[in-house]
């Protein structure tokens, strides 16, 4: 299955370009480079209507993607690289591209928008409705760090998140960092009376256990991916962004299906956001 990078020229599509090229090299997958366009003058084709695509528009088109090549294939002049512009407005586009395949990547924010935005509303788009996890580059670390970093919250249905963390662990040969982050005990069941006053250290060491019993599995299917066990109090989103300083990548989880249709989730949402290093979402 290829890895697709969505371009539209920008500095941060050509950063995304580059990692995507790296990430493709690392997995021995053929890379596939997008380039969205209408072709018509609104996104519905009403007739008569003259096109806003011209001999002008795909020229520049095609220089965008041909620079987006000359990134992601520096340094890797055996990667397979294909480019291709594909009709219809970016987020949708880009998310019907990603059909098929094992990873979609797009920088943090294009062209268009507000430039004080931290995230594009393509890339919220991408993140939020791929069919496949959803790779944001902003600002890759210059080195790398030889380590990976995934949130864990210790709920059943994050097994696809830590499955691709490992995953990315092993075939990087990087260290995982696994945190966990609480802020005060949760109710367990409906009714559940939750005390105003609590033992912040037998929390902390109930939090510890219960990290342990979610990796203890993952330990045993990976025994060569060196793993780090972190427990921290305070909120998931602080935590996972003042650790994304020391890492390579930031893998986080999200709600896909139906739910997705409400966004991310706000822990999702502030790394997306505020990360120092890439961060994948995956949805559970």
């Amino acid at each position: 299955m290829p890895i697709i990078v969505g371009v539209d020229g920008s500095e941060p599509s050509l950063l995304a370009a580059s990692w995507a090229g790296q990430e493709a090299a690392i997995r021995d997958a053929p890379l596939r480079i997008v380039h969205a366009a209408v072709h018509w003058a609104y996104s519905v084709p009403l007739v008569p209507q003259p096109p806003a695509w011209g001999a002008g528009a795909e020229a520049a088109a095609r220089e965008i993607l041909h620079q987006a090549a000359v990134h992601a294939q520096a340094g890797r002049p055996h990667l397979e690289v294909t480019t291709e512009i594909v009709d219809g407005a970016a987020p949708e586009a880009l998310v019907n591209a990603a059909e098929g395949a094992q990873l979609i990547v797009v920088g943090q924010r294009g062209r268009g928008g507000f430039a004080e935005l931290l995230l594009g509303s393509v890339s919220r788009y991408v993140a939020t409705r791929a069919p496949c996890p959803a790779a944001v580059i902003r600002h890759p670390h210059a080195s790398e760090r030889g380590e990976i970093l995934v949130g864990v919250t210790g709920h059943p249905d994050q097994e696809p998140v830590l499955d691709f963390a490992f995953r990315e662990a092993a075939l990087r040969s990087a260290a995982l960092r696994a945190v966990h982050a609480w802020v005060y005990p949760t109710a367990q069941g409906p009714g559940d009376m939750q005390p105003l006053v609590y033992d912040i250290e037998a929390v902390g060491e109930e939090e510890a256990l219960l990290l342990a019993e979610v990796i203890a599995g993952w330990r045993e299917k990976f025994p060569d991916v060196t793993l780090i066990q972190r427990v921290v109090h305070e909120h998931p989103a602080t935590a996972l962004i003042d650790a994304s300083t020391d890492t390579d990548l930031v893998v986080i989880g999200a709600h896909g299906g139906a739910r997705a249709l409400l966004g991310l989730g706000g822990t999702a949402h502030a790394v997306l956001h505020h990360s120092r290093a890439p961060v994948i979402v995956v949805h559970h």
